[in-house]
């Protein structure tokens, strides 16, 4: 789990942070950056295609491999290209090729969320639940070093091959990109090293018709949704200039603008796949099997009010530091801090405060219960956002950096430890990869697609602003934890697991 973790780990900064400070040394402007950050929308919609995953078996890969080591390793394959795809995009030569450098963006965002699908179905299959701890601990270590890799050993090599914000040099960038995908060997070692799960071993295969109608279903949804997406972005602009004198706000308009696209997309590829189902091309049983009961099983353990307050809080859990974790490298470049500083102290640095903050909220989630420690890191994670303030008054201060960096990060380290374990206290085994795929969606959905707007906040607002924000964001947040508290009958994660 300690190398799967670093495997899931590598990619997402290679779409966040490092792809940042890349796009910045160029000169793209600040806005168009974080839009970036939408490349990794594959995590907030990894539940479209988990029953897929769950399914699905792969061409003589699974009869060798077993179900979940052929979808790890074909994930892992998909991954190194998508990275090799990024590294040989200069985007200095124009627009055009930072639409293939978004295209590739996409695609690793795609098969890193589909890594993550499988290798959590493969951590929960693979022990029984009193050795859930300690295997998502090592999961979340190899996790958190794989960033550290893709965050601040990108940035050292990049540094060191020659490229500085004065003086951009792409093969510098390239090589960088390029010695992520060669690190990637790591988790495709492991998977063709490690066992597949008994259980998995033991699961029947689903008929071949059955297969190819599920997906099917999945691609003339997912075409139904891009073309609704694409055909809606000339409407879109015009209700946009339409739309910003009404609300006085232009970042606003664009917003709401881009929510109502992406629900009228999300409808579109709905009313696809219904109609499928209703003719009677796709079987109903099969649909409801996959997709359906996980669902079902959720509310009917919980209750249907329960269960949407618990759906809200995984929703916004986390949108106070993912929002602004999408510009923060940019603002410590703003604040011109060096890149190797950056790797040092945010990347570095950041990632032991991160794994001791882990080790501090799964011990006092032990001893006190998820949802105190829930709450706890909830308030954290909110109020270190104002730290960000002072730095930004200071400047360059790089003592300040350590402070702020060191909250930040032992805040996140623990909020994200209570929350995977009240995640995982949530999950049904029969369900396992589609239900935690939807929980895990859900918790990046709102705070990344709000996060793809922080470039635009920013210019409109200012840092100082936009700080104060995202400390507002994480009010709503305490609030249905506290609700939430007296609907709950589970405090330690085993005995959750166990009913």
């Amino acid at each position: 789990m300690l190398f799967l973790g670093f495997s899931a780990g590598l990619p997402l900064l290679l779409i966040f942070s490092s792809l940042s400070l890349w796009l910045r040394e160029v000169g793209v402007e600040r806005s168009l950056v974080t839009l970036f950050s939408w490349a990794a929308l594959g995590y907030s919609f990894k539940f479209v295609w988990a029953p897929l995953v769950d399914a699905l078996p792969l061409p003589w890969l699974t009869v060798r491999l077993g179900r979940r080591r052929s979808w790890i390793l074909f994930s892992q394959a998909l991954v190194i290209a998508a990275i090799i795809g990024m590294a040989c995009q200069d985007p200095l030569q124009g627009r055009h090729v930072l639409v293939y450098l978004s295209l590739f963006a996409v695609m690793l965002g795609f098969a890193s969320a589909t890594q993550d699908i499988v290798i959590d179905a493969y951590r929960i299959e693979s022990a029984e639940p009193r050795l859930q701890a300690l295997m998502s601990s090592a999961y979340i270590c190899g996790y958190r070093i794989g960033m550290l890799v893709a965050g601040a050993g990108a940035l050292f090599l990049a540094s060191y091959y020659g490229s500085t914000t004065e003086n951009y040099h792409y093969p510098a960038w390239r090589n960088a990109y390029l010695w992520m995908a060669a690190a990637m060997a790591i988790g495709v070692a492991t998977t063709l090293i490690v066992a597949e799960p008994s259980s998995s071993r033991d699961r029947p295969t689903p008929p071949v018709r059955q297969n190819a109608q599920l997906l099917g279903l999945f691609a003339l949804s997912v075409g139904g949704f891009v073309l609704v997406y694409g055909f809606t972005s000339g409407i879109a602009g015009e209700f946009k200039s339409i739309l910003t004198p009404v609300v006085g706000n232009g970042v606003l308009a664009g917003l709401l603008v881009e929510l109502l696209r992406l629900l009228l997309a999300l409808a579109g590829g709905w009313v696809i796949s219904a109609g499928l189902i209703h003719l009677g091309w796709v079987n109903a049983p099969v649909v409801t099997r996959n997709y359906v009961q996980p669902i079902r099983d959720f509310f009917e353990r919980h209750g249907r009010a329960t269960a949407w307050l618990l759906l809200a809080l995984i929703g916004v859990y986390r949108i106070s530091d993912i929002v602004l974790g999408v510009i923060a490298n940019v603002f410590y470049q703003d604040l011109g801090f060096t890149k190797v500083e950056i790797a040092t102290v945010a990347k570095t640095y950041g990632l032991f405060l991160s794994i001791a903050g882990g080790f501090l909220g799964g011990a006092l989630a032990f001893r006190y219960g998820v949802m105190k420690i829930l709450f706890l890191g909830a308030v954290l994670a909110a109020a270190t956002n104002l730290f960000f303030l002072a730095l930004n008054a200071a400047g360059n201060s790089l003592p300040l950096l350590y402070i702020v960096i060191s909250a930040d990060n032992l805040s996140a380290g623990l909020a994200s430890a209570a929350f995977v374990a009240f995640l995982s206290a949530l999950t049904n085994i029969r369900f396992t990869a589609v239900q935690f795929a939807i929980f895990t969606s859900l918790m990046t959905l709102l705070p990344k697609a709000l996060g793809g707007y922080s470039g635009s906040m920013v210019d409109a607002l200012g840092y100082d602003v936009f700080f104060v924000f995202t400390t507002l964001l994480g009010l709503p947040v305490l609030a249905l934890i506290w609700f939430a508290r007296g609907r709950l009958a589970f405090d330690r994660l085993p005995s959750a697991r166990a009913t």
